[in-house]
C-alpha cells in the first residue's frame, strides 16, 4: 500500500509538472496567434492578452492525452534508471500490479478533467468566440432556448428579431414564426406572425401572415393586415445560421444533454453534439489507454539505445490512436457509425492492444 501511494504521487507530480509546461507554452503560443489575427483590428494588448487567457483552457483540454502519455514516459524511464522497478520486481510485486496506480490516477485525473474542468472549457470557450467575434465587428445571429429558436438579422433601416417553434436542418425554413422590426434606437415599430417562413434568394417567404404596426398612440390589431403571401428582406445565408450553433465545446458537458434535447425540439441535427457528448464521457478511458500503451513500451528495464527507439514507439502509437480517435469522431458526425460507437470505440481498442503488449513484454 505505501508503495501504490508512492508510485500513485509521483505519477501526479510529474503530471503536474508536464502540465504546467504546456500550459505556458500553450498559453504563449495563443497569444502571438491572437496577436498576428487581431492585428488589424483596434484592439489594445490587454485586451488581446485576456482573449489568449480565455483560450488557454481548451487548448490543454485537447492535448490532455498528449500530456498523459508524455507523464507517463517520465514517470517509467525514471523508475528504470534509478532501478526502482527492479527492486519492486524482485521484492515479488509485477510490473503490472506496479501499473495500478498510475493507471487509477489517470482514471481519477479523466473524471475530474470531465466533471469539472469541461464546464470551465465550455465557459472560457464560450466567452472567447463572444469577445473575438465581437472585436471583429460580429455577433452572434442565433440562439436556442426552451422558448424555441432565436434569429437576428438587421439592415440599414435596423434589427429584425425571429422567433421560430421549429425548423428544418438548415434553419431556413422556419414553422409557428415571429418577425419583430426595431429600429436603430431600439424601439419596436412592426410585428408579423407567420405559419411559414422559408429562406430564400436573400428573402424570407411567409405564408399565412399577419402584419401589426407597432407605435404609439395607436390600436395595433385595428390596424392589422393579413396577407396570403409576403416577402420579407434578409442578409442571413444558410452557412451563417448553421454556423452560429458554435461547437459543441462551448457547451458545458452537464448541458450537453438538454441542449441535444432542444436541437432536436427545433428540428436541427443533433448528431455533432451527441458524438461529442460520448467522447467527453469516453476520455477518461482513452486517458487510461494512453498510460497502458506508454506502460508497454517503457516499463521494462531500458539498456543502451533501446530508449529513445521505446520512447519514439510509444509516442508515434499515441498519436495514431488519438487520430484514429478524431477519424472516429468524423464518421460519428457524419452519421456512419453510430455516436457511441465512435466514441468508445478507439479507447477499448487501444486498451486491448496495450494489454496484448504488456501481457507479452512482461512475466506477470
Amino acid at each position: 500500500m505505501i508503495l501504490d501511494r508512492y508510485f500513485a504521487r509521483r505519477f501526479l507530480t510529474i503530471f503536474g509538472g508536464v502540465f504546467f509546461i504546456f500550459l505556458l507554452i500553450v498559453g504563449f503560443v495563443g497569444l502571438v496567434d491572437n496577436l498576428r489575427r487581431f492585428s488589424g483590428e483596434d484592439a489594445t494588448f490587454g485586451q488581446i492578452f485576456r482573449l489568449a487567457l480565455l483560450n488557454v483552457p481548451a487548448a490543454v483540454y485537447t492535448i490532455l492525452p498528449l500530456i498523459m502519455i508524455i507523464a507517463t514516459i517520465a514517470l517509467f524511464l525514471g523508475l528504470s534508471r534509478s532501478s526502482e522497478m527492479v527492486v519492486t520486481r524482485a521484492a515479488g510485486r509485477s510490473a503490472l500490479r506496479a501499473l495500478v496506480p498510475p493507471l487509477t490516477m489517470a482514471l481519477i485525473i479523466g473524471i475530474l478533467a470531465v466533471a469539472v474542468f469541461n464546464p470551465i472549457v465550455a465557459a472560457t470557450s464560450r466567452q472567447f468566440e463572444i469577445r473575438s467575434n465581437l472585436l471583429q465587428g460580429q455577433s452572434p445571429i442565433l440562439s436556442l432556448g426552451e422558448t424555441g429558436l432565436w434569429l437576428r438579422q438587421g439592415n440599414d433601416d435596423g434589427q429584425t428579431v425571429i422567433r421560430a417553434s421549429s425548423a428544418n436542418l438548415s434553419g431556413t425554413a422556419l414553422q409557428d414564426v415571429s418577425f419583430i422590426k426595431f429600429t436603430h434606437d431600439g424601439g419596436p415599430v412592426e410585428r408579423i406572425d407567420a405559419a411559414t417562413a422559408a429562406l430564400e434568394n436573400g428573402a424570407w417567404t411567409l405564408t399565412d401572415a399577419k402584419r401589426w404596426p407597432l407605435a404609439r398612440d395607436i390600436t395595433a390589431e385595428a390596424l392589422a393586415t393579413n396577407a396570403d403571401t409576403l416577402e420579407i428582406p434578409s442578409n442571413l445565408t444558410p452557412d451563417q445560421i448553421r454556423d452560429s450553433f458554435g461547437t459543441p465545446a462551448s457547451i458545458s458537458v452537464w448541458d450537453l444533454p438538454a441542449f441535444i434535447d432542444r436541437l432536436q425540439t427545433a428540428g436541427f441535427s443533433a448528431r455533432r453534439h451527441a458524438v461529442w457528448f460520448q467522447m467527453e464521457i469516453a476520455l477518461p478511458a482513452f486517458l487510461v489507454a494512453m498510460v497502458m500503451i506508454g506502460a508497454s513500451f517503457t516499463l521494462r528495464h531500458q539498456r543502451g539505445g533501446r530508449t529513445g527507439l521505446a520512447v519514439l514507439l510509444a509516442v508515434l502509437l499515441s498519436f495514431a490512436l488519438y487520430f484514429l480517435r478524431n477519424f472516429a469522431q468524423i464518421l460519428g458526425e457524419n452519421g456512419q457509425v453510430p455516436a457511441f460507437l465512435a466514441a468508445w470505440t478507439p479507447p477499448l481498442v487501444a486498451i486491448g492492444l496495450a494489454m496484448g503488449m504488456l501481457l507479452h513484454r512482461e512475466d506477470g
